[in-house]
């Protein structure tokens, strides 16, 4: 008998893959997105200490009045809110981590919208 595997098994393995080459540091923590079927979220983490550092997704209280939480406007909102929360805490160049996701759609619109408004990766 056939197993067949899911397309989340098959990126979660994409993404175990990518993480053996990749780390936050404290220089350039690491900037991790995932998306659900009815969110999109965001985090900077720091591999080293194993801590995140900022966290942005379509659940906070100040992106709760988009018009829906699945489509690009919605990721671009959380871009440009982790993008102002990293200022605010000093991190200005990050490591993109597209989580297995291939950089297209709701992935590359967060990643536009927090390049646009002042990360650097």
């Amino acid at each position: 008998m056939i197993k067949k595997t899911s397309r989340n098994q098959l990126r979660r393995g994409k993404h175990a893959r990518v993480r053996q080459k990749m780390s936050g540091t404290a220089e350039a923590p690491r900037l991790c997105v995932y998306k659900s079927l009815n969110h999109i979220y965001a985090q900077i983490i720091d591999d080293n200490q194993g801590k995140t550092l900022v966290t942005a997704s379509t659940l906070d209280k100040d992106l709760k009045d988009l018009a829906s939480k699945t489509n690009i406007e919605a990721a671009q909102a959380v871009g440009s809110s982790i993008a102002s929360k990293a200022k605010e805490k000093g991190i200005t160049t990050v490591v993109f981590d597209r989580s297995g996701y291939k950089y297209h759609g709701r992935v590359a619109a967060l990643a536009d919208a927090a390049r646009e408004n002042g990360l650097e990766f």
